[in-house]
């Protein structure tokens, strides 16, 4: 569905009531768009962690205008099938991320300005009579 008030016009129909009772919800489920314009912006919140999200935002139920008790996670699984034909995980978004460099741990500003990092020199062991000690060799 393209609008959050087609949703709402599905859920007045499946749970009675009228389309303003649910706008609510299924405008939290597509707020994503003002941030990217296309149906990407359903991997912010088209998902079960999304719906179970939205449950926490807007309560386990709501009451409709017929006076109707609903479960908001009912009306968030519908707004999702309605929109994808299935409830998908966030790991079955994510794993059609590519991984980029920028993901990662940062880094360290010798390596980012293009300076070459200071190497650490391990502390070496002194004997006895002054002499730098040298590992052993095994002789296999």
């Amino acid at each position: 569905m393209a609008h959050p008030h087609f949703h709402a016009r599905s859920s007045a129909r499946k749970y009675g009531g009228k389309p303003g009772d649910y706008m609510a919800i299924h405008n939290w489920f597509d707020e994503s768009k003002a941030h990217i314009g296309d149906i990407r912006h359903r991997a912010l919140r088209h998902h079960s962690e999304g719906i179970f999200m939205c449950e926490k935002i807007f309560g386990e139920t709501i009451t409709n205008s017929d006076g109707r008790t609903v479960p908001v996670r009912f009306i968030g699984e519908q707004h999702v099938i309605e929109d994808l034909g299935r409830i998908p995980s966030v790991s079955d978004w994510l794993s059609l991320l590519p991984f980029e460099p920028w993901m990662g741990p940062p880094v360290k500003a010798e390596l980012r300005f293009g300076n070459p990092p200071r190497r650490e020199k391990k502390p070496q062991k002194i004997t006895e009579n002054g002499d730098k000690a040298t590992p052993e060799k095994s002789c296999d």
